[in-house]
């Protein structure tokens, strides 16, 4: 048994220490060697092995998962200050910070080497023999938070020192503290702060504060469901290990598979330093990352010992910080705006200002309950910022004008049609319900002839474009009302195109219940939907003012979906709309009607049992591609146009072109549709 249990015990290292090496190919270089699937499958092997044996080893990826819930954070004391930096704005500061290193060490030969200031939040990581012990944060930089619990989640926070180390260096210390910031990409904080809109949560105001903010959750489990990720620069207390210069500490990490600066540079002068800065300068609206500044640093670990230490920082580095991007201005007004999905947004129409060299008179204000949140008037003087450099925001209010400030009030119509403004209960986003609304409607249209609705052959999105700016179609029903005159005055559009898209039009309006109701475009409602509706409906009329409780009792209809459903069906002017089409030739039979039977056999109660999954579809299937789509995400899956890492099953069909190879390259399962129906 002992055996048994050693070589379990050998067999959980060996997985352990494989997966950690993926999970650095994965979410430091980029360069992933497997599939997602595949690296699910080992990481599910390793918790097995776990559960089995009792034996978890520091370095396993399960403790990324996350651990009870915390009362609050331990205190962390530091073995040795983390001193925070002074700042420098000019390279005339620059210049003066050489000046007084060389005359402090009465030499006019110092390396020195410049990182990007990371905009996050200070951690110190302490290694006990190879192993991850604590996490703190920097706090006052005396004492921090114990924040270890949090740290394990992040994925590019090694569990332990791996790696082939370099020749001449010891290969393991007895101890290390390692200290780096943690962050949040710009990509990571967009999408986290989607989720959150989706959801009527608060935003967070910036990277910065969405990074603090997770670290410091005192549910782990919090922390591992978002992305963060980190950079290391410095060390703290170090034995058993002699490093002699940054260059060499920046490779030794490296080396040793933990993240490094981007941009990190080796400086011989103070005239390389600063033709650095103006290179991370020049790139810097490009990363994928937040920075305020460049660190300059005295690279020899020796001279910065003779330098030392002032009372909060060190003498031998400074932080040179860029100009910052913003501006200060005032709100003339905030007016709702619309966008082609429908989203009504307050956009704040300003003082015109120039903001990093670019005038800016209009900046959006995300949504409502954000405008709330920060307490924005008609009148406030705010600060402006580019965000990445490119696109205005407002980020934070300096003064309230007591004299021309006006409150802002939601709208409760669409400022464009006039319908219904409404928002999920619980959620951040407010939308216009109308199904006539101009900024939508180019789209809708193109929807709605599409071949799994109307199916009106030769309108599609160039015909519709061109609709659209002669003025032949400026109402949802104005399509039924097109003739063959009207088509001819448009640009290359001889007689016989114009004849042929009549007659398809004339042949759509006799249609099933269920593809007008996929055609009219309602949020949540696909091809699959559509049927489950008109299996419950015989007829339209049966949905006009139908209630939520009505449409949820059907099984294959979630709450989500049967509330767009009823907002849609509640709205006047979309009834009009359906009754005018309906006087314009407009006829609907109900072949999937069901009354004895509403839960239709063939479509499938998948449950969840997709969650988590992303599939591709190549080639031709037995089914229609909407309608696969449209089983996927009921069973709680995701499609994907392209084929990625992230990608789980590639769904192939007849002719399936490149997208298998793809597959095959990154390891992605492929499968038929048979295969397909089985995992339904």
């Amino acid at each position: 048994m002992g055996i048994q249990l050693d070589d379990i015990k050998a067999q959980i290292a060996l997985l352990a220490e494989e997966l950690n090496r993926h999970n650095y190919l994965y979410h430091v270089l980029d360069a992933p060697e497997i599939s997602d699937a595949d690296f699910d499958k080992k990481f599910r092997l390793l918790r097995e092995l776990e559960t089995t044996s009792g034996y978890i080893p520091a370095n396993s990826p399960s403790l990324r998962v996350g651990a009870p819930p915390l009362d609050r954070f331990d205190k962390a004391v530091h073995s040795i200050p983390m001193l925070s930096l002074d700042d420098t704005f000019s390279f005339g500061e620059v210049d003066e910070f050489d000046r007084r290193v060389k005359e402090f060490l009465q030499t006019h030969d110092i390396r020195y080497t410049v990182e990007p200031k990371y905009d996050g939040l200070a951690v110190e990581l302490t290694y006990e023999n190879g192993n991850l012990t604590r996490a703190a944060t920097r706090g006052d930089g005396i004492t921090g938070e114990d924040v270890t619990q949090n740290v394990r989640t992040i994925k590019t926070v090694p569990l332990s020192i791996t790696g082939e180390g370099v020749p001449e260096l010891p290969e393991l210390p007895e101890l290390i503290e390692i200290r780096g910031e943690i962050y949040m990409t710009k990509a990571d904080f967009d999408a986290l702060n989607a989720r959150r809109e989706e959801s009527g949560k608060p935003l967070f105001a910036n990277p910065r504060n969405a990074a603090a903010g997770s670290v410091r959750q005192l549910d782990p489990a919090v922390t591992a469901k978002r992305r963060l990720s980190i950079t290391c620069y410095g060390t703290g207390a170090i034995r058993g290990l002699t490093l002699t210069c940054q260059s060499q500490l920046i490779e030794w990490l490296s080396t040793h598979l933990f993240p490094i600066p981007y941009h990190f540079k080796s400086a011989q002068g103070i005239d390389e330093v600063i033709e650095y800065i103006r290179e991370i300068d020049a790139v810097r609206a490009e990363l994928p990352f937040n920075i305020d500044g460049v660190v300059v640093k005295v690279d020899e670990f020796d001279l910065r010992q003779r330098l030392g230490e002032k009372t909060r920082a060190p003498r031998w580095a400074i932080a040179y910080k860029y100009q910052a991007h913003q501006a200060q201005t005032r709100i003339l007004k905030i007016a709702p705006s619309i966008g082609r999905t429908g989203v009504i947004t307050p956009v704040a129409v300003l003082e015109p200002v120039s903001v990093g060299g670019v005038t800016v008179s209009r900046s959006t204000l995300h949504n409502w309950d954000e405008v709330k949140r920060m307490g924005i008037r008609t009148g406030d003087t705010v600060i402006i910022e580019r965000a990445g450099d490119v696109i205005p925001k407002v980020v934070g209010v300096v003064s309230h004008d007591a004299v021309l400030q006006v409150q802002v009030v939601e709208p409760g119509l669409c400022p464009e049609c006039g319908s219904r403004a409404v928002r999920q209960e619980g959620g951040a986003v407010l939308r216009c319900a109308g199904l006539n609304c101009p900024p939508q409607l180019q789209g809708r249209i193109i929807h709605f002839a599409s071949r799994l609705a109307l199916n009106i052959d030769g309108l599609g999105d160039k015909i519709a474009a061109a609709l659209f700016d002669a003025g032949l179609v400026k109402d949802f029903t104005d399509i039924f009302r097109l003739t063959k005159d009207d088509l001819i005055r448009l640009p290359r559009f001889a007689e016989k195109s114009a004849v042929n898209l009549i007659q398809a039009i004339d042949s759509a309006k006799s249609t099933t219940l269920s593809r007008f109701i996929y055609a009219l475009g309602i949020r949540h409602s696909g091809e699959f939907v559509s049927k489950v509706i008109a299996a419950n409906f015989e007829t339209i009329e049966g949905l006009y003012g139908v209630s939520v409780e009505r449409l949820c009792l059907i099984k294959q209809l979630g709450e989500k979906t049967s509330l767009t459903i009823a907002e849609f069906f509640a709205e006047e002017n979309n009834i009009k709309i359906i009754e005018t089409l309906r006087t314009l030739g407009l006829t609907l039979t109900n072949p999937d009607y069901r009354p004895d039977m509403p839960e239709m056999p063939d479509m499938i109660d998948a449950g969840r049992k997709l969650a988590g999954l992303t599939f591709v579809i190549t080639g031709t299937l037995p089914a229609a591609r909407k309608h696969i789509e449209e089983q996927i995400r009921a069973a709680g899956g995701v499609v994907s146009s392209s084929v990625s890492r992230q990608t789980s099953y590639l769904i192939a069909g007849d002719s399936p072109g490149s997208k298998l190879g793809k597959a095959a390259a990154l390891g992605v399962k492929t499968v038929s549709y048979d295969e397909y129906l089985a995992l339904l």
